[in-house]
């Protein structure tokens, strides 16, 4: 069963552009303005949807210069993946065992 902190990371994921942006970082470490070329969001819509996903641990940091770079967390991703293949498992489970309780 998917937890508060699964649950909230779904919904900070649902986001096109958030999605989008993680998609994107998941190749690369990129700044603001790369994913600005990227994505052809507005500056601040992006800076806000950035600031979303580093409150959520999706993303990290790292400053250089007068740019800030994101860089994706996987695990962060692995831990929702996980989540969701326990999901997957429980689920064909139940389905062999209906199957074999089912009438002929």
């Amino acid at each position: 069963m998917l937890t508060s902190v699964e649950t909230d990371l779904l919904r900070v994921l649902a986001d096109p552009l958030r999605l989008r942006i993680v998609t994107l970082l998941a190749r690369e470490t990129l700044c603001t303005t790369h994913l600005v070329e990227e994505t052809g969001a507005k500056q601040t819509n992006l800076s806000n949807h950035l600031r979303v996903l580093r409150e959520a641990g999706v993303v990290e940091t790292e400053p250089c210069g007068r740019f800030t770079y994101y860089r994706l967390r996987p695990e962060v991703i692995e831990t929702l993946a996980g989540q969701f293949t326990d999901l997957a498992a429980t689920a064909r489970a139940t389905v062999e065992n209906d199957r074999k309780r089912a009438c002929p």
